[in-house]
């Protein structure tokens, strides 16, 4: 007859644990600070990545809202494009901003940093937030500029809320394509080369100039799995777009409240993809 022995599970302690907590925090806390003075110690750095988006808002946007008049769906056409080129400055903003990964690699503190008593993930936690601060501060200063130019918004808090959340979305999810790249591609001009077929291409498959329902539909049913699709169409809706318009072209008929909700599910899914993904791959390649 056999006896169960109860093996003792060792539980730390809630000092212990906060201890813990504490020295993680600090630790994040140093190394969000540390990739913040090597990606924003230049003004530089912040305000190069804003140069083409705000250029087209400023400029490019009217001029074809002049051109055009307003979309099929009654938005104005300048403020249609105002909220396009928010899709445009995450991808770039966050794309450029793996350069830095590569730089640290080859000649930065990165070996001394994974020498030090850190989990790997925090290294890679700590280039995320510094990547999500920048961006959003030049997106609020696309905003403003779109505003001064004269784009017209007419949204709510729970409208901001839409347009906030697709927005920390797509640059979470960008910046984890961009760190797995960094951390796999082997020589800087390699990854350079990369940044506009990453970048740039899908903007214009994904309801930035024009409604998808004009493409091909091939093309169409490839826009609709992109995760920018997704995002500008959560942002008009947002910001402009109350009735759905743009996720009526993704989805179908339906609620837009729900519709909306979808399309977050997507950026959610594609944004924990990646992250996850950018961390099994900064692990691999920091053991080689």
């Amino acid at each position: 007859m056999s006896t169960a022995i109860a093996v003792p599970v060792a539980i730390p302690s809630a000092p212990a644990y906060l201890a813990r907590m504490r020295q993680l925090v600090s630790a994040f806390i140093t190394l969000s600070g540390r990739r913040l003075a090597l990606s924003a110690h230049t003004p530089r750095e912040v305000i190069v990545p804003l140069v083409n988006p705000v250029f087209f808002a400023l400029v490019i946007a009217p001029a074809l809202g002049k051109t055009v008049g307003a979309t099929h769906s009654g938005i104005d056409y300048m403020t249609f494009i105002a909220i396009a080129t928010v899709g445009l400055l995450v991808p770039i903003n966050t794309l450029f901003a793996g350069i830095g990964v590569i730089v640290d690699r080859e000649s930065g503190a990165r070996r001394d940093l994974l020498a030090a008593p850190l989990p790997r993930p925090l290294l890679v936690l700590g280039n995320y937030s510094v990547a999500l601060l920048i961006t959003m501060l030049q997106v609020v200063v696309l905003i403003i500029a779109a505003l001064l130019r004269g784009a017209k918004f007419h949204t709510s808090g729970a409208g901001v809320a839409w347009f906030v959340a697709a927005t920390v979305l797509l640059a979470l999810a960008m910046y984890g394509v961009a760190e797995t790249l960094a951390n796999r591609v082997e020589k800087q001009e390699e990854y350079v080369g990369l940044v506009p077929a990453v970048a740039i291409l899908p903007f214009f498959f994904a309801g930035s100039l024009f409604p998808i329902s004009v493409l091909p539909s091939a093309l169409q049913a490839f826009a609709k799995i992109l995760p920018l699709t997704h995002a500008l169409a959560l942002m008009r809706y947002g910001l402009v777009d109350h009735q759905g318009f743009g996720l009526h072209e993704v989805w179908g008929a339906g609620d837009p409240t729900a519709l909306a909700a979808r399309s977050l599910g997507v950026l959610v899914v594609f944004a924990a993809a990646m992250g996850y993904l950018s961390v099994r791959v900064f692990t691999r390649a920091a053991v080689r």
